[in-house]
């Protein structure tokens, strides 16, 4: 799995963090999310598929 995020579309809700805290963060100043991991492993992919679900802005994109 890679994981790909458009930190334009970001609204820094913060659910992304939630649901994979071990591929996502949130920078400081603005909440946008940062990547940890473009390619996390295969026990994190049912957390970073939710974490795509509920994204409300769509920011992230998951390619197998």
């Amino acid at each position: 799995m890679k994981v790909v995020i458009d930190q334009d579309r970001c609204v820094g809700a913060g659910q992304c963090v939630l649901a994979a805290p071990e591929v996502f963060d949130q920078r400081e100043e603005d909440g946008i999310v940062v990547l940890l991991q473009e390619n996390p492993s295969a026990e994190l992919h049912e957390q970073v598929r939710e974490a795509a679900q509920i994204c409300p802005a769509l920011a992230i994109e998951l390619a197998d």
